[in-house]
């Protein structure tokens, strides 16, 4: 019943680390499919061992062969999934010849015309009963749309504090903490501002529904309203909300 947290351990172009002919102090190879080769070792123990402690083995290469991906660690991995290949012979190296036999097909893909199609033959995911393997459709991301998604990703940590800078034990103010999420940005999504909030201060906002937004901002003159069919909040509305608090405060004070 013990759970431990995944560390997962992925090497890109495979083939380099098993191909590699350099030697340690003790004459031991890097590479090699052989008992003394390190990466080969190092790979099988994870493979045989891993799962129990969930460190996972991930490794691509773009030429399946014994000598790139030896038949032990083929045969090792647990999950075996492959993009378009050239021959039914690369397709048997990257997904054994079960799933080959009962009709996947990898070496059929269109180089270009299916990208982000990938034949899949593993026990972690669900196969339709009978078959051996099942083609699934991701999605291909080239370098405009990963900067597009990146843009996005900067965009909703924008005025988000680390959490290790955050003294828990701090009265907190709601308005001000919602004014510092939303940042520079003229107006921010509800949702997007609830997940700013638990992300700044967990302990204070991470049970926060829109129903405990709408009523800290409700009568301030800064209450979420639909912009292009989406709940947003305002910068502006919520900087004079804080400022008109602040004269107010101020003028009782004197008073």
């Amino acid at each position: 019943g013990t759970t431990f947290p995944p560390l997962i351990v992925l090497v890109d172009e495979a083939q380099v680390a098993f191909m590699c002919p350099a030697k340690d102090d003790q004459k031991r190879p890097y590479g090699g499919s052989k008992a003394n080769s390190r990466y080969f070792m190092a790979v099988r123990k994870i493979h045989n061992q891993g799962r129990a402690v969930n460190v996972l083995m991930w490794q691509g290469t773009q030429d399946p062969t014994n000598e790139n991906l030896p038949k032990l660690v083929r045969e090792g991995a647990h999950t075996r999934a492959s993009l378009a290949l050239g021959t039914e012979s690369q397709a048997r190296m990257a997904l054994g010849d079960k799933a080959v036999d009962g009709g996947a097909a990898p070496n059929l893909l269109r180089p270009g015309l299916d990208r982000g199609t990938l034949v899949v033959a593993s026990d972690g995911i669900t196969i339709p009963a009978g078959q051996s393997s099942i083609t699934v459709r991701t999605h291909y991301i080239d370098d405009d749309a990963a900067e597009a998604i990146t843009d996005r990703a900067k965009a909703l940590r924008d005025g988000v504090t680390t959490l290790h800078a955050i003294n828990r034990d701090e009265e907190r103010d709601p308005l001000t903490d919602i004014a510092a999420v939303i940042g520079d940005a003229p107006r921010v999504r509800t949702k997007d501002v609830l997940a700013r909030l638990a992300t700044r201060n967990a302990d204070a906002y991470g049970g926060w529904s829109f129903i405990d937004l709408k009523r800290v901002l409700d009568g301030t003159g800064a209450e979420p309203y639909k912009s292009d069919g989406v709940m947003v909040i305002s910068r502006d509305r919520l900087t004079r909300a804080l400022t008109n608090r602040d004269t107010e405060g101020s003028a009782s004070a004197d008073g």
